[in-house]
This record gives structure tokens, sequence and C-alpha cells, in this order.
């Protein structure tokens, strides 16, 4: 009995060193898989993408009190998604800018021409002159999920040497920054990438390389809090920009806010969601409509709204021309009416 007890330890004394060492053998690529964020991948990705990654400077002429020239510089970040010379950037980078200036990683610069921009979404493309230059792939912002790991490029803080490289996680999705005279920016990836002035109209990209958001603001008195355009926002606004240079979009002709608990609160409203109306264009769709200053949109045809992102989403499923029917509180009551879209202002 003594004997066959010792046999069958030295059996189990075998096997578990023969299971140590295939554990061993089968680490490195067992680490790989499981964090692909590793050594491995983010540096080789990072090299695949810098080429395409450029930085933007402008110069923008202002005049003093004294009638005389004041030369204001900016910096932003972009990237090339087309060879033909196309470099998508944020609008706030480039609005009113008197040159733009485009510095690839390997150091040549080109001159760049505007070629198109959406303050909606705060979106610009340039048109810069190399041939067959590199570009970095657009990605599917929809299948990013929350903590997923991503990569932002940028030229931030005007550091010379090229791109800054900074890594982060998906902190969280669908988010909105309303700001009183900016643009309105919904369905946004918040991410703890540390992002910095310059960085903006820089790729976010997740671990394939591809384009999953352009970055495009962040919080000065947060710490670890920025935000990008998601790219599934962004790709038909590029393709127009592209196209035609301008986006045109179905319009009702009014300016709302987002209704939330604190603002029906604030205002004594009865509904706690929809679009609340602070100005009705003279002449407009919902002018004509019969819609006010103060009414709630709560509804576009058959579908609820529950803020000012998703009332634009659903005008913009439509088509100058076409009526939609609006559903509207007011003075605590729900009225119904139908508004015929209008080309928005270029």
């Amino acid at each position: 009995m003594h004997v066959h007890c010792a046999g069958a330890r030295r059996i189990l004394s075998v096997i578990a060193a023969v299971v140590v060492a295939l554990a061993a053998s089968l680490a490195p690529d067992a680490e790989a898989r499981t964090h692909p964020d590793g050594r491995r991948g983010v540096p080789a990705m990072v090299a695949r993408a810098l080429p395409a990654v450029v930085s933007i400077t402008t110069r923008h002429v202002e005049r003093d009190e004294r009638d005389g020239e004041k030369v204001v510089p900016g910096l932003g970040s972009g990237f090339i998604v087309d060879p033909r010379g196309y470099v998508v950037t944020n609008n706030h980078v480039v609005e009113g800018a008197d040159e733009i200036r485009v510095t690839l990683s390997d150091e040549r610069v080109f001159p760049a021409r505007l070629v198109g921009a959406d303050r909606l979404t705060d979106l610009a493309v340039l048109g810069i002159d190399g041939g067959k230059l590199p570009t970095v792939p657009l990605g599917d912002s929809a299948k990013i999920a929350i903590a997923e790991t991503v990569v932002a490029i940028g030229s931030p803080l005007w550091i010379d040497g090229g791109p800054t490289v900074t890594v982060g996680i998906v902190s969280a999705l669908g988010r909105s920054m309303e700001q009183e005279g900016l643009p309105s920016l919904h369905n946004l990836i918040q991410t703890d990438a540390a992002i910095n002035p310059g960085n903006s109209g820089g790729p976010l990209l997740d671990l394939d390389g591809r384009v999953v958001g352009i970055t495009t603001a962040l919080i000065r008195s947060a710490h670890g809090i920025g935000f990008a355009i998601s790219v599934d926002t962004a790709r038909p606004v590029i393709r127009a920009l592209i196209a035609d240079g301008r986006v045109v979009r179905p319009s009702l002709g009014l300016v709302a806010v987002s209704v939330t608990p604190q603002v029906a609160h604030a205002k004594e409203l009865a509904v706690s969601r929809g679009a609340l109306v602070v100005r009705v264009n003279a002449s407009g769709a919902a002018d004509s409509a019969g819609v006010v200053a103060g009414d709630v949109i709560t509804a576009v045809g058959d579908r609820a709204v529950r803020d000012v992102h998703q009332l634009h989403e659903l005008v913009f499923q439509r088509r100058a021309g076409e009526g939609v029917r609006l559903t509207v509180w007011r003075d605590g009551r729900t009225v119904t009416t139908t508004a015929v879209l209008t080309p928005e202002d270029p």
C-alpha cells in the first residue's frame, strides 16, 4: 500500500510539473489575448495611425481698439480620411481663420483650404495637396462599450516634436453638452484619456486603429473628463462636406432646450421631458404652424421627444418640404399641429 501511494504521489508531481510548464509557455499569448492593449498591441497600432494624424495651426487677424491688426494664433489636430488630402477636424479649430496650415508627423507642411464646415456638429473638412497621403479608417462607434480601451492622438499645448498619444477608457456614452453661445453637441463619447487644448479635432481610436470619435471638448475644471463626437454622427457629415461643402438639413426654424426634471421644476412645467421652445424664427416652419416660445414639443409624428437631441434626430430624418405632425404641450393642455419643413439656412 505504501508503494502504491508513493508511486501515485510521483505521478501527481510529474503531472503538476507538466501543467506548470504548459502554463508558463502559454502565459504570454494568454496575456496578449486578455490584455490586447498591452505592449504588443498599442504601439503597433499607433505606429500605423500616426502618419495620418496631423497638427493644424491657424492665424486669425483681429482689429484692436486703435484699429490696428492683431494676429491670433490657433492650434488643433486632425486626421486624413482620404488619400486625395481630405482632413477631418473640429469646426471651432478653423472657424474664422485667415490662414490654415497642416503639418504631418513626418514634418511636411501644407497650406490648407476649408472644404466645408458644419457648426451644428462642430465638424470641418480641410483640403491639402499632397498626393497619395496616408489615411486612418473610420470605425463603428455603435460597437464600443463602456470601459473599453481607447487611444487619443493630438497636438496639445504647442508641444514641439510631433503628436502626443494618450490612453484611457470609454467612461460613458451618449453624453450631451449644451452651453450658451455654442452648438449643442449630442451622442458624445466620454473618455478619461488625457485631452488638452490643441487635441481638438484629433482621432479617438479603438484598439484596431479605427476612428471611433473626434476629440472635441474638455471640462477645464474637472480632472480626467474629455469628450469626442461619435464617428457614427460624423460619418454622414464628412461625406456631405466632401461632396458639397455643406450639410443641408430640414428645419423647423426654432431654438429649443432640453426639458429635464430640473428645468420642468424651474419653469413650472407639467411635463418632465421634451424640447422647450425658446425662440421661433419669423416665417419659419414652426412659426407657420403656430408654434410659439414657451411651447414644449413632446412628439414628432408618433415618436416621443425626450430632449432637443432627439427632436433634431427626428426632424433630420425627414426632407425639406415634408409635413410633420408636432405634439405640443401648451398652457396645461396638449395640442397638435403640422409644420412643413424648410431647408436650414447654411
